[in-house]
């Protein structure tokens, strides 16, 4: 029997590697997008082959761009034969205050992050339609709930959006594909380690649990969405941010 096939975008490091670890541990065949991370990729696909024993592709392209959209679907196709789960995980993040943002600066969030996801559960979703099966799981944020900081509110309004198009898509899909979200609260990336230390420490005390999620936290609920214990879920958005006081 033939393994399953996960499609993860942005897949080169953060979440969307430990995605990428999680599945194949689950014994999927793995592809691996990414945009300009190519030694992190190149270095991700020769630790899960070596350690999962799965296969692994990596495809570079930017999502925001149709006709790259439309091939990396068919190069997946051709060489595995079917998509059975979805990733959306790509994003981009461009934080400074409203004053400073331009037009341009706030399109190509959104181009990424919300066109983006469209272009792909659009491509994706169809050929899921022509095998009746599949799973999409968007990546949002709870910037997209009641976290939302004016200087992120390009990235904010495009996390809102793909909340929107998870539920529309699950409806356009329906009863086939099951579309859900995950909105993650802070989660100990390199870039969120990057920022300043007292910020972080603040950010901390307003969680319940006084910490941040790890990678592995996001990937296993991706895991569960993906699995046949979540077969009666969609259209969904599950919070995993420790809680809020």
């Amino acid at each position: 029997m033939d393994r399953k096939v996960v499609l993860i975008t942005g897949a080169a490091k953060g979440i969307g590697a430990a995605i990428a670890k999680k599945m194949a541990s689950l014994d999927y065949n793995v592809v691996i997008n990414y945009l300009t991370s190519e030694t992190c990729a190149k270095n991700l696909k020769q630790e899960i082959e070596e350690k999962f024993q799965v296969q692994v592709k990596i495809i570079q392209g930017d999502i925001a761009n149709e006709e790259i959209v439309k091939e990396m679907v068919k190069e997946t196709i051709n060489e595995f034969g079917h998509i059975d789960c979805l990733v959306n995980n790509a994003a981009l993040c461009q934080d400074n205050y409203f004053q400073d943002k331009t037009g341009e600066e706030f399109c190509r969030v959104l181009n990424t992050n919300l066109v983006g996801t469209f272009l792909m559960s659009k491509y994706v979703g169809m050929e899921m339609l022509k095998q009746k099966s599949g799973r999409i799981i968007n990546i949002s944020s709870t910037n997209a709930l009641d976290t939302n900081e004016t200087y992120s509110m390009d990235y904010d309004a495009s996390k809102a959006g793909v909340i929107s198009l998870t539920h529309n898509f699950a409806n356009a899909l329906a009863p086939y594909v099951l579309v859900n979200a995950i909105a993650p609260g802070w989660v100990s990336t390199d870039a969120v380690l990057e920022m300043n230390p007292t910020y972080l420490e603040e950010e901390k005390k307003k969680c319940m649990l006084e910490r941040f999620g790890e990678p592995l936290e996001i990937a296993n609920v991706v895991a569960f969405l993906a699995s046949e214990e979540a077969s009666y879920i969609t259209s969904s958005v599950i919070r995993v941010d420790g809680g809020k006081k």
